[in-house]
């Protein structure tokens, strides 16, 4: 049995299809509200809250291989639960950042989880994705409102990922012998700025996007309503304030685990148009 949690979010139910697709089963997505939850046929649904540790005893029973995005409750009771319900593989979502800005607050959270990872007992794979491509959908009220989209760094280009790379990734760690023990770190294919994402997207819709490069603290004003202001300096740090060659580099990772080039930005907006209209 192979669970997969945050499995109604944009990596989860990517994996839970490629997983699917593949005849990986049995299967099984975690989430916190079943009624809701939309998976392929045959995929079982766990509801389970990672707030309340109890719930997610039924989710691990029997699972042999567990995709955990960290950082949603207590990874250490997480973990715990995990080996003491013999998991055996762990794949692990954490974040590029944790080799290129370490000195951030989320970088050291994310590198925390790892550790506990690795010393847990269980067989592990990391993976460290670059900034997602659906992060564009930050925007996505503006523009369906015909409103200026208002960034800062707008020219500093990112190699921005499609979550369902994650996905494939994710899901060939999970499958295929020769991954364990290994950290990942993922990219797309090019680098793409703020503004070429939004060209992008007003491309893909048939009008023009109104746009404009604002400041950082004007930026942060604005993100540390609902981030808070350190969580807003720390993302405001990795999309241009403190970018580094580390954070800047495009890798052939998703290719050389998948099999198959990583997906451009422009993928992802076809595929996700009708969110901006």
């Amino acid at each position: 049995m192979i669970l997969v949690t945050g499995a109604t979010g944009n990596i989860g139910s990517a994996l839970l299809k490629e997983l699917h697709a593949c005849g990986a089963g049995p299967l099984r997505g975690l989430t916190r509200d079943a009624a809701r939850a939309s998976f392929p046929e045959g995929v079982e649904v766990s509801e389970g809250d990672f707030a309340d540790m109890a719930s997610l005893e039924p989710a691990l029973e029997g699972v042999r291989s567990l995709f955990l995005v960290s950082r949603m409750g207590s990874d250490a009771d997480i973990l715990d639960a995990a080996r003491q319900a013999d998991v055996a593989h762990v794949v692990l979502m954490s974040s590029i950042t944790v080799q290129t800005h370490p000195h951030l607050g989320p970088a050291r959270e994310n590198m925390a989880v790892e550790r506990l990872l690795k010393d847990s007992g269980m067989a592990w794979t990391v993976l460290r994705p670059t900034q997602f491509a659906s992060n564009a959908l930050w925007w996505a009220a503006s523009i369906r409102e015909h409103q200026t989209v208002r960034v800062p760094y707008a020219d500093t280009g990112l190699p921005t990922i499609h979550p369902a790379d994650i996905a494939a990734v994710a899901r060939v760690a999970l499958t295929e012998p020769g991954h364990q023990g290994q950290t990942y770190s993922l990219t797309g294919p090019e680098r793409v700025t703020a503004r070429q994402q939004v060209k992008v997207i007003a491309a893909a819709l048939g009008r023009e996007v109104p746009f404009a490069e604002i400041s950082r603290e004007e930026a942060h004003q604005h993100m540390s309503i609902f981030l808070g202001a350190e969580a807003a300096d720390a993302v405001l740090d990795v999309t241009g304030g403190d970018v580094n060659d580390e954070l800047l580099t495009v890798r052939d990772t998703v290719s050389r685990v998948t099999g198959s080039p990583a997906r451009p930005f422009h993928q992802w907006v076809s595929e996700n148009v009708s969110a901006f209209r």
